[in-house]
């Protein structure tokens, strides 16, 4: 088998398993990753639903199956990718002219800036923080208010930056709804008398485990679900956060002083790789998440050859699914250099 050379734009899960499988059929693999340590989204989160993993010991697993013969740019920014000669070069920060004979885009996603929604007050008000933000406070057992208070009353916030035409975000980002409930049932482990509401456009509870998830939210820790999207809040004299909401199975507003608010951010595709998409001209969607070449048939591929694409480039997905993705794309990948051998 002829040995090639794949580049793989992006060092979360997606990029580590696609790496891992890629490796093992004994191709090269270079990692080109922003951040400073491999791991993604996952490596931000403490458990993970429904069981309540620790995330490390997904980001532990994967990392301790990768070969030492992949080359890891941490810290690395891709400037531009050009084809040339049959192969793709790609040029870095870090490191110039490097020749692969694939790329895969394994880049994922960015969380909704929630200071696009003004009328929520997120980075006006103190005590108005995001999932991602409470999942720090929860992981550091510092799950207090700006003031330093235990919060008693907490509102969660569901669909901020996805459903929401107003912020050209019509889709689902999948996630949002289990990752409330999730971090609802760790705010009453940690702190029992917390009142904690969810405030929901529609609960999608589509994964295994996800629905009996909600169910034993509201029977053993009595987290209480409102069907109704937020229309305001505002900040009162104590600090405390004023709601401002319509229950729409009442058919009533409502209204309530919470605590802390926490906005349950959406995805959308990784800003750092909307430029090479763009010198790449990959076809985006009215989402402008990557458009592959055929979402049923060639999901990992894309028009470019040689191009392909894994995990949340493509669109909001879960831990499994963005894992099975990377395997699908390793697979695609091998199959392609299959074909340039059979050509040769």
């Amino acid at each position: 088998m002829l040995k090639r050379h794949v580049a793989i734009i992006g060092g979360g899960i997606s990029g580590l398993e696609a790496a891992r499988v890629l490796s093992k059929s004994g191709h090269e693999i270079t990692i080109f990753d922003a951040g400073e340590k491999l791991g993604g989204h996952v490596a931000q989160w403490d458990l993970l639903f429904p069981n309540m993993r620790k995330s490390s010991e997904i980001l532990t697993a994967l990392l301790n199956q990768l070969p030492k013969s992949i080359h890891i740019l941490s810290k690395t920014t891709i400037k531009n990718i050009e084809r040339f000669n049959g192969y793709y070069v790609i040029h870095s920060d870090r490191v110039e002219n490097v020749l692969a004979d694939a790329v895969l885009f394994a880049g994922g996603f960015d969380t909704f800036d929630a200071q696009r929604k003004e009328e929520y007050g997120y980075g006006i008000y103190d005590n108005v923080i995001t999932s991602i933000e409470l999942e720090n406070k929860i992981k550091d057992h510092r799950f207090i208010t700006a003031q330093g208070t235990k919060p008693k009353r907490v509102a969660m916030i569901h669909c901020v930056g996805s459903r929401d035409e107003k912020v050209c975000n019509n889709y689902c980002s999948r996630v949002c709804c289990v990752t409330a409930v999730k971090q609802a049932i760790e705010i009453k482990k940690t702190s029992p008398e917390t009142e904690v509401f969810c405030f929901y456009m529609d609960l999608r509870m589509f994964g295994r485990h996800f629905e009996e998830l909600y169910r034993e939210a509201q029977e053993k820790y009595g987290i209480q679900f409102i069907r109704g999207r937020l229309s305001e809040a505002s900040e009162a004299q104590d600090k405390t956060i004023i709601v401002k909401a319509e229950d729409t199975l009442l058919g009533k507003p409502l209204k309530m002083n919470v605590d802390l608010m926490v906005l349950m951010v959406g995805m959308e595709l990784s800003k750092a790789l909307v430029p090479l998409v763009e010198k790449m001209q990959l076809e985006v969607g009215d989402d402008r998440f990557i458009m592959p070449l055929d979402e049923q048939l060639y999901p990992n591929q894309t028009k470019k050859e040689g191009v392909f694409v894994a995990g949340t480039c493509t669109g909001p997905k879960n831990i499994p699914e963005t894992l099975n993705d990377a395997r699908s794309a390793a697979v695609s990948i091998m199959s392609y250099f299959d074909q340039l051998s059979n050509k040769n």
